[in-house]
């Protein structure tokens, strides 16, 4: 029987000449790259433009209950690609029952939509 450490030899190996190529090249780059210490360089930026209101402001809640709807929604909708693949695999035998079962899923989706449509949490006054 082969020693453990034998057989994980290669994965540990790749794990080494990849965190010391990482290692190696901030290195290097820190010793070779220029070094210009100018006020304009450490002032905060986001996309490359400049800071236009302070960093503090209140935002509206409405803002992070869209973008939680819209990661909430997002993300169950990466689940029918997997669905598709095992309906497409296993069609001749569980056919009928995934289709009921992701049409109860999306069924769940579209009423948890009109539900917030309607309470008005897709608006954005």
């Amino acid at each position: 029987m082969d020693d453990p450490v034998s057989a994980f030899f290669p994965v540990l190996a790749l794990a080494a000449i990849v965190v010391g190529g990482g290692l190696g090249m901030l290195l290097i780059s820190h010793l070779l790259g220029p070094r210009r210490r100018t006020k304009q360089k450490f002032l905060p930026y986001e996309c490359g433009v400049e800071q236009l209101d302070d960093s503090r402001k209140q935002v509206s809640v409405k803002f992070y209950l869209v973008a939680t709807l819209f990661i909430l929604f997002d993300i169950e909708t990466v689940f029918l690609i997997p669905w598709a693949y095992v309906y497409r695999e296993q069609y001749p035998v569980l056919g009928a029952a995934l289709f009921v079962e992701m049409a109860v899923f999306v069924g769940l989706l579209v009423v948890g939509y009109v539900y917030l449509w309607r309470r008005g949490a897709l608006e954005w006054d």
